[in-house]
């Protein structure tokens, strides 16, 4: 083998590792463009005396949130999707009527934080009804994605169950 094959071998071999290296830093690369815009929904219950009380979702990722899919549920019967049918038909099983904020497919912006359901000012003993429906009878589930698609993640609040 002369200088100018072995020349010929080595200029092929590094550019074959350049083209790998550069395909896995694409895709690397992508991977982190998905990540830094992941949204992060989180449903909580929040109960102060006094305060705005109820059913809260916020958005805790890096990105907005595109709702695909939303499950309201009390006691473990379904009543559709979260949206002001079925919150008016969860709300005239109260006495009482807390303030809503509903959706169906939406995009939520990234800082979002916001009650669904919520009494204001929240009082123990006038709303206790109200308090034992977030608590314990009532779920939700949320289906969202990133701006990018096809991931599917969920975020859900499921009723605890009463103290015996």
């Amino acid at each position: 083998m002369n200088a100018s094959i072995v020349v010929a071998i080595c200029a092929t071999v590094i550019a074959v590792l350049s083209l790998a290296v550069s395909v896995y830093e694409a895709r690397a690369t992508r991977r982190h463009d998905r990540i830094s815009v992941r949204p992060f929904l989180a449903l909580r219950v929040g109960l102060r005396q006094g305060q705005v009380a109820g059913l809260q979702l916020t958005n805790a990722g890096l990105g907005p949130a595109a709702i695909t899919k939303t499950v309201l549920t009390l006691d473990g019967e379904s009543l559709g999707e979260f949206s002001e049918v079925s919150v008016n038909e969860l709300r005239s099983r109260l006495s009482i009527r807390p303030a809503a904020v509903t959706f169906r497919k939406t995009i939520l912006a990234t800082d979002y934080d916001q009650f669904l359901l919520s009494v204001d000012p929240f009082d123990p003993t006038e709303h206790a009804e109200f308090a034992d429906l977030v608590k314990h009878r009532l779920g939700m589930e949320i289906h969202y994605e990133s701006l990018y698609g096809g991931e599917d993640y969920k975020t859900e609040r499921n009723p605890h169950p009463r103290p015996s």
